[in-house]
């Protein structure tokens, strides 16, 4: 039996190529935005498959959300977290970001706001013309963390809601300290545990900067000794350079002395016979721990110090 097509009607080639645009849309859509196949469907359907608009929706939606899971979330501790260490020529910073697990702190997402909240502190102290003395200390509470904008002109609050959104813990800017150093003062910085770095940016549980200068001009290899001296400061957590010629009044007071402290990493030396044999002297350093108490110290205000070499 012969069939008979031609008045059939002739719409299956349209209903294919369409149906191929829709699914190379949502793909690209998935692909750049990292959201579920549920919610990028759904914003290309309002959009009329206008991958650009849908992605629009899909990033106020989320952040949105974020903001919503925020506030709920508002209150509940945050004593895990990461800390950030950057450090350009004579610029460093010190990030403290917290979350409620350690599991988050392991999260992508949360190592992402991380190094964004290090790198646009960074480039905040960069950009700032203010120096005093040898060493200038400006200090970042949260509320100034939150404030501070990011190349694309959104505040690192907004950035923070967004994560919060996808991570469902809360999480906070807890304090970040910039350092700048005037010029012959070098500077150091070191993350522990892990370390990892990405983009010149160190993470870690502990960080530490530090400020040195040759006394001899002629001996200026101080960037492997600098590193060294991070890690005695991350692991034996002094509270003070101190002076070469004071004589600590008690055994506990020497222990904060970093001059007084047995070298970490040659304990048969103390830091100030290290600092002698290799002719530099300590400016100053900074050491942030994760999740430990503050008391409003000055290193949450804004604040230029000038400090003097201590050796």
């Amino acid at each position: 039996m012969q069939l008979i097509l031609r008045n059939l009607p002739r719409f299956f080639h349209t209903s294919i190529t369409k149906l191929a645009v829709e699914k190379s849309a949502l793909a690209a859509l998935r692909k750049k935005t990292g959201y579920t196949f549920a919610n990028c469907k759904k914003a290309l359907e309002m959009h009329n498959n206008d991958v650009t608009k849908a992605e629009q929706w899909l990033k106020e939606q989320a952040q949105a959300l974020g903001w919503s899971k925020a506030t709920k979330l508002e209150g509940r501790t945050t004593a895990q977290g990461l800390i950030g260490v950057a450090i350009d020529n004579r610029d460093g910073v010190l990030v403290e970001v917290n979350c409620e697990t350690d599991f988050v702190a392991r999260n992508v997402e949360f190592e992402k706001m991380v190094k964004e909240a290090t790198e646009v502190c960074l480039n905040h102290l960069k950009a700032s013309k203010n120096s005093a003395g040898l060493v200038t200390k400006v200090g970042f509470d949260t509320e100034q963390l939150r404030s501070l904008k990011g190349n694309d002109g959104k505040s690192l609050a907004d950035k923070l809601a967004l994560m919060i959104g996808n991570v469902g813990e809360n999480a906070t800017l807890k304090r970040a300290v910039g350092i700048k150093v005037s010029e012959g003062i070098h500077l150091a910085g070191y993350a522990h545990p892990s370390g990892k770095s990405s983009n010149n940016i160190l993470l870690g549980r502990i960080g530490s900067i530090l400020a040195i200068k040759s006394v001899n001009p002629e001996k200026s290899e101080v960037e492997e000794l600098g590193k060294g001296l991070c890690q005695h400061i991350v692991g034996m957590a002094p509270k003070t350079v101190g002076k070469g010629d004071e004589k600590p009044a008690t055994n506990k007071e020497e222990e904060i002395i970093l001059l007084h402290q047995d070298y970490l990493l040659d304990d048969s030396m103390t830091v100030k016979e290290i600092l002698e044999e290799n002719q530099v002297a300590v400016v100053d350093f900074k050491r942030f721990e994760c999740g430990e108490t503050t008391n409003n110290s000055n290193e949450e205000e804004p604040q230029q110090v000038k400090a003097e070499a201590s050796q």
